[in-house]
């Protein structure tokens, strides 16, 4: 397809409003990409961040996820997985296993995001994000996940549906023996 001339419409900090080829849509710069992680704990649960979301004016139970380069550094995709998992959540993973990468919301948004695995992850530090950020962590247990967001949803909690895409990965990589998960397999 010809590309025409692209006109902004309108721009902020990290997104702008553009036109092209009869399209508007959003396109998300000032950022190297967008990381979202999958970490289930030994024990079989998944680790959940639920936070306020302003565009839809709920609180969205999402995985933890993040924005790679945001603040002007230079920082690899499984730098920022790391960060991320840490400050959100206060689990660390010494090894992030690459999954999946696409755009999220291909009529609306230029974003593409890149999902890691987070392998063997052990809880380090408090999370709830940084000073901008107010964020409950939750450790779903995979057995009855269903119905544990079901609850969720009864509460008003939206869920975001790139939960149920890391419900996928979780569900191939992750394996229970003697009540104990075994390591992911490659």
């Amino acid at each position: 397809m010809k590309k025409n001339k692209e006109t902004v419409l309108g721009q902020g900090r990290f997104v702008r409003l553009v036109s092209r080829n009869t399209w508007e849509f959003v396109d998300r710069h000032n950022v190297k990409g967008i990381v979202v992680i999958v970490a289930v704990t030994r024990d079989g649960k998944l680790v959940l961040a639920d936070q306020y979301r302003e565009p839809v004016q709920s609180r969205v139970l999402e995985l933890p996820a993040g924005l790679v380069g945001d603040k002007g550094e230079n920082e690899s995709l499984v730098t920022a997985a790391k960060r991320e998992l840490h400050e959100e959540t206060g689990y660390e993973a010494k090894r992030m296993k690459f999954l999946c990468e696409g755009p999220p919301s291909v009529g609306l948004s230029t974003e593409r995001v890149t999902f890691y695995w987070a392998v063997d992850p052990k809880k380090t530090g408090p999370g709830g994000g940084d000073e901008h950020e107010d964020i409950v962590i939750h450790e779903a247990p995979l057995a009855g996940i269903e119905k544990w967001l079901a609850r969720k949803r009864k509460q008003g909690i939206l869920v975001d549906p790139k939960v149920y895409a890391g419900l996928y990965f979780a569900e191939k990589l992750f394996s229970r023996v003697e009540g104990r998960a075994t390591r992911d397999r490659d």
